[in-house]
């Protein structure tokens, strides 16, 4: 494997993963344990993929059966504390050493079992140790806004490095306030003294005792945050966070899926459809909820830029976003 061109991996000190989660690992142990290694897949034909920061590609000479690859993906789900099966053959799971595990089974994967591990190294980077383009003029402004206390939506594409970017830039909250993390799965890892984890619940074999993330968005705001933080918005939760933004829990904030700044007023779009609200009922709220855009791409394997804008609304009524001009994103 060539070096890892990670975007934070300048300074990143990463460890191995606990002998325990390697043993559950079986033939996918070694590979997880590489510290280049940011992301493992294994497909459906028993062919293992690794990523190590430039685009996925095959490990030569490692090729896993069905049979090993049901019995890995079953137990690492239930290491999770979850379960997978053919009933419920799509699950996410957090384990233990930084690991994120998603499977899929059949019948839902038509050739086998799909594997997808995401690995965060155990050190914990800050903002001056993310290459970010700029960043001489980028980073004073990122620290401005958290100090500042605005609201920080966070959009970019898969493994652009939005979860990355929104846990630096939570760990310059003041010493004293109290942070509320919110997610599917637990991913975010904060250097502050005060921080309040909460994960949902997948159903149980009965189809009871689910928790939500709009669940959780609810009970967080009778924990008294002084910063609420979503993980990551996928679905309806989005009106139940921008309605606690929206009330007062000011200077946290939450990160979307899209492939440009221009884009994001589409995605939230699209997630407060969920919830059954139009664009122009979800804009008075999101307009209140928002005070800043922060779009992450991908500049090579190892480069961020970041980009700026604003949520407004059209002659319409609808959700726009206004993009910053360079030389106004100081």
């Amino acid at each position: 494997m060539s070096n890892v061109p990670q975007w934070l991996a300048r300074h990143s000190r990463p460890g191995a993963i606990s002998p325990v989660t390697k043993k559950q690992l079986g033939p996918l142990g070694d590979v997880v344990d590489d510290p280049r290694v940011s992301d493992v897949f294994l497909t459906g034909s028993g062919v293992v993929f690794v990523d190590t920061g430039d685009g996925a590609y095959p490990v030569t000479g490692l090729l896993v059966s069905r049979a090993e690859a049901t019995e890995v993906a079953r137990g690492l789900i239930e290491l999770g504390g979850r379960h997978v099966d053919e009933a419920s053959p799509l699950v996410d799971a957090h384990l233990g050493g930084g690991l994120r595990v998603h499977v899929v089974l059949p019948p839902v994967s038509t050739r086998g079992p799909e594997v997808s591990i995401r690995i965060q190294r155990h050190h914990t980077p800050g903002l001056d140790q993310l290459s970010i383009e700029n960043a001489s003029e980028v980073i004073p402004r990122l620290i401005d806004a958290v100090v500042a206390r605005q609201t920080l939506l966070i959009s970019g594409s898969t493994g652009s490095g939005k979860t990355t970017l929104l846990g630096a830039l939570m760990a310059h909250a003041g010493p004293q306030e109290r942070l509320v993390v919110l997610e599917d799965v637990a991913e975010l890892r904060l250097d502050h003294p005060h921080v309040v984890s909460l994960e949902c619940r997948q159903a149980n074999m009965e189809g009871a005792g689910e928790i939500t993330l709009s669940r959780l968005v609810r009970e967080s705001l009778r924990m008294r945050p002084d910063r609420l933080i979503l993980g990551e918005a996928r679905g309806s939760e989005i009106t139940d966070v921008v309605q606690a933004f929206h009330t007062g829990h000011r200077g946290g904030g939450t990160t979307v899926h899209a492939h440009a700044v221009s884009q994001v007023a589409l995605r939230l779009d699209s997630l407060a459809a969920l919830a059954g609200l139009s664009s122009q009922q979800f804009a008075r709220h999101a307009l209140g909820a928002f005070d800043l855009v922060i779009h992450v791409d991908r500049v090579g394997p190892s480069l961020r830029r970041l980009s700026f804008g604003r949520l407004t609304r059209t002659k319409k009524g609808e959700l726009d976003v206004v993009v910053e001009e360079p030389h106004t994103a100081h």
